[in-house]
């Protein structure tokens, strides 16, 4: 087994973690799912559920990470408690799970991103979505999305992961905080900043158990918990640096991006006069590709814009798949190449329903948001707050010059309040996932 590989700054964590959270979750999920539930109603729960269950979980899955220097699933053996590391190969499942249809969506990106340069989509956006979306087109772009994340994790920790996110976070913040500058230029983009900035709360209480399993799902996916992302991250830490810190960093930096996000696309869809109302995954890709055709230098902001949504679904993908490739080579004798290039074509598989019919993809995603997720957080939560304890707060304290009071208090609040949102959120998911008007057990054929 070769030598672990670890980080080589604390910057090049935060930013891999953060590039983790900052992915298709933020720009392209954050604001259909936005428009989808009711604006600023579904934002308000998101923001809520992002830092009160998010940061407590990122917290948990970083203590054991760091504490046990491996992967997702070893981890828990290496704690002590080896018939836990069930609740770890459910992180690595799901990761996995996600990456598969994730990558169909980034090949749409890469797609998108060329119609820019073209024009292609101008003239009839839905229409040319529905082309691309699914069908060979849409499988040979899921395999090329698929190779640039396979060659990133294989050059490693340092020279692949670390060096592209360095690169890829901060560009994020820059390309679309000029987007959102731009919007704000146009004519009639003040209802998007209402729709977006201003709830109604009478509308988020009579769709409660709608907004509620998708936003806090929302966190989760956006923060990359419940998929073993943030533990294999934390694993790769040496030293003692501020995991406190380091959560609530990435947890606002996620949230701001994913609030940027929606002050682009939002007031752009209601400047073009758009209806942002619409389901489905493919709601932003036709409306923004819409409005893309109504401006005047249309082409070149549909580059920029698809040009970023690319970086971002790059930085999170990357860290799907090195969950799986972490635990591969910490149990074998095997070179990370080799590891990545082989199971990044067994999750190109996996994908292949999903690239070949969206209907697919739904299905992966809606089991992702309101099970896997919520499931594999309530086992990390239930592990480090009630089977690991005191311990935890150890580790969390270490290099934060904190008291132990804050460790003590975040247990609580993880052991009592964080659980129960967690339950409540997971029961609203299943009722409405199979119970609901249109229950969602198998997509329809």
């Amino acid at each position: 087994m070769s030598e672990r590989e670890t980080w080589a700054s604390r910057a090049g964590f935060i930013l891999a973690a953060v590039g983790s959270a900052v992915g298709l979750g933020n720009i392209w999920q954050f604001p259909f799912k936005t428009a989808q539930f009711g604006g600023a109603s579904f934002l308000i729960v998101y923001l809520v559920a992002a830092l009160g269950i998010g940061l407590p979980a990122i917290l948990a899955e970083f203590i054991i990470g760091r504490k046990a220097n491996l992967n997702t699933i070893d981890a828990f053996e290496k704690l002590g408690h080896k018939n836990w590391r069930i609740v770890g190969a459910l992180g690595l499942f799901t990761g996995f799970w996600i990456l598969s249809y994730y990558s169909v969506v980034g090949g749409w990106v890469l797609r998108y991103l060329g119609g820019s340069v073209t024009g292609a989509y101008f003239g009839a956006p839905a229409e040319y979505f529905g082309q691309i979306s699914a069908g060979m087109d849409a499988l040979v772009l899921h395999a090329v999305f698929m190779a640039l994340v396979v060659g990133i994790v294989a050059a490693g920790i340092e020279d692949g992961i670390e060096k592209a996110t360095k690169l890829m976070v901060p560009s994020i913040v820059v390309i679309l905080g000029a987007l959102a500058v731009f919007a704000f230029t146009l004519p009639g983009a003040s209802a998007g900043y209402a729709y977006f900035l201003s709830p109604d709360f009478d509308a988020l209480a009579a769709n409660f158990t709608d907004i509620v399993p998708f936003a806090v799902g929302q966190a989760f996916f956006s923060l990359s918990i419940g998929m073993g992302a943030m533990i294999t991250y934390a694993s790769y830490i040496d030293g003692d640096q501020s995991l406190f810190g380091d959560g609530i960093t990435i947890v606002f930096l996620n949230s701001f991006v994913g609030v940027l996000a929606g002050l682009v696309v939002l007031p752009l869809l209601f400047a073009q006069g758009i209806d942002p109302n619409t389901s489905g995954a493919g709601a932003v890709f036709i409306s923004v590709a819409g409005a893309f055709g109504s401006l005047p230098a249309g082409q070149l902001i549909g580059v920029v814009f698809f040009g970023v949504v690319l970086i971002a679904a790059l930085s999170s993908a990357i860290s799907l798949l090195e969950v799986v490739v972490s635990w591969v080579i910490d149990n074998y004798d095997v070179s990370r190449p080799q590891v990545a290039v082989t199971l990044g074509g067994i999750i190109f598989l996996l994908g292949v329903p999903s690239a070949i019919d969206t209907a697919w993809l739904g299905w992966f995603d809606t089991l992702a948001y309101k099970f896997f997720l919520p499931v594999g957080v309530l086992g990390i939560l239930i592990f480090v707050a009630w089977v690991y304890g005191a311990p935890a707060i150890d580790e969390l304290m270490k290099g934060s010059g904190l008291g132990d009071g804050v460790g003590i208090t975040w247990l609580w609040l993880a052991r009592t309040l964080v659980i129960v949102a967690v339950v409540v959120t997971l029961a609203l998911g299943l009722q409405t996932l199979f119970l609901g008007a249109n229950p969602a057990i198998i997509p329809p054929l």
